[in-house]
């Protein structure tokens, strides 16, 4: 357990924006807070940007939930697939109030109780899984769309989405759990028996504890993940160099940017992790010295994550704005699902070679089915035609998801 005494490492405190004690100090020769009445340098940038993330980030992800709620009216995976991760986004920006009066009140630290102290943090932990997850099943469904598209068919019904994203949401549950059990409300006694308390990270002075939870958080949150993505992707962009799909269209792109955006504020969380686990094993105190330092400062942008992606629609739906007015995000969604049909259509229209002959093929090898004779050669034509119209509609629709 992390102890409050003349020894305590005041960045031991923040996790996800938890105040530090470099404002005052515990030691034996002055238990009393220090004389300096302003915030320290750290509260002041967490308190921004918590507060840049809860004007942005609360009333954008709300505003993406009612487009898609009330203004969407053909669904994509893509766009469900947004809607629940502006949920999430939803969910743990309703805890920026809680972190911002920690932050503001300073030397008086958490005044919320222990159960709060572990809620909180354990909706922010699930607010990463299910952000991550659900960026990776947006990756899996652009795979599944040009490397399988017969399963890709079958799946995208709306039964089986909302199962899967149900089944990632408890993935997500599940996986944070640990988080509660690493998070309790120190009290400290200062001077005069002043009394405050700190919602601090809670190991049981075990480095087994600390090596598990930070391993745990990395590989799961952020290894495991982001090579599941780069391994869908990097077929996707192979199938992409062909003919037939040579146009990656509006949903893939969209991905790619919420991926980008994600990667950006959570990679420096997951380096810190990653040196404080190696300091922990090898006993290298200016590794763990410097990931206690780092830590408040990049849990604090990454928590920025969540504010982001309102934006990123609002730059890529922007040509719909002069149109749509407030039904521009409606578009930009919607165009995830149409954009791609009405180019295939296009595309099935046009002279390229490569989609022409392999309809053609198609409809030789029904023609030569269709044309033997007898009771026999008749059955058989029939479920040959059966067949082939199968492949033919389950080719078009290769052609329409793969964008």
């Amino acid at each position: 357990m992390d102890s409050f005494n003349g020894t305590t490492d005041p960045t031991m405190l923040p996790h996800y924006l938890q105040p530090s004690l470099s404002s005052f100090s515990l030691s034996p020769s002055s238990s009393s807070p220090s004389s300096s009445p302003g915030l320290s340098v750290s509260h002041q940038v967490g308190i921004s940007i918590l507060t840049i993330a809860l004007v942005v980030g609360f009333p954008g992800n709300l505003f993406v939930v009612w487009s898609v709620l009330c203004r969407v009216r053909q669904r994509s995976v893509t766009c469900l697939l947004v809607f629940n991760l502006a949920l999430a986004d939803v969910l743990v920006l309703l805890t920026a109030p809680l972190f911002l009066r920690s932050l503001t009140v300073g030397v008086q630290g958490w005044e919320f109780g222990t159960a709060t102290c572990k809620i909180v943090h354990y909706l922010c932990a699930v607010n990463m899984y299910t952000s991550i997850y659900l960026i990776t099943l947006m990756s899996a469904d652009r795979w599944l769309a040009t490397s399988r598209p017969f399963v890709a068919q079958r799946l995208r019904t709306k039964r089986a989405l909302l199962s899967i994203i149900l089944a990632f949401w408890v993935l997500a549950f599940v996986l944070a759990l640990p988080m509660p059990f690493y998070r309790s409300n120190e009290q400290i006694f200062g001077h005069k028996n002043i009394t405050s308390f700190f919602c601090v990270p809670y190991h049981w002075d075990s480095v087994g504890h600390q090596v598990f939870q930070y391993l745990v958080e990395t590989f799961m949150g952020f290894l495991l993940p982001f090579s599941l993505i780069a391994g869908c992707y990097a077929s996707v962009f192979c199938r992409l160099r062909t003919a037939m799909f040579k146009r990656r269209g509006r949903g893939s792109c969209l991905i790619l940017t919420i991926l980008a955006a994600f990667a950006l504020f959570w990679l420096p969380y997951h380096i810190v992790n990653i040196l404080q686990v190696i300091g922990l094993l090898t006993d290298t105190e200016w590794a763990i010295d410097a990931a206690k330092v780092a830590r408040p400062n990049v849990t604090a942008f990454a928590f920025l994550s969540s504010s982001v992606n309102p934006v990123l629609y609002v730059f890529a739906g922007s040509s719909h704005i002069r149109n749509a007015g407030l039904g521009f995000m409606a578009k930009l969604f919607e165009g995830t699902y149409s954009d791609t049909q009405s180019r295939s259509t296009r595309s099935t229209r046009s002279s390229v070679p490569d989609d022409n002959s392999i309809f053609r093929k198609i409809t030789q090898k029904m023609s030569v089915r269709g044309g033997g004779g007898g009771g026999g050669g008749r059955g058989e034509s029939v479920a040959g035609g059966e067949e082939d119209t199968r492949k033919t509609a389950e080719l078009k629709n290769l052609m329409t998801v793969a964008e």
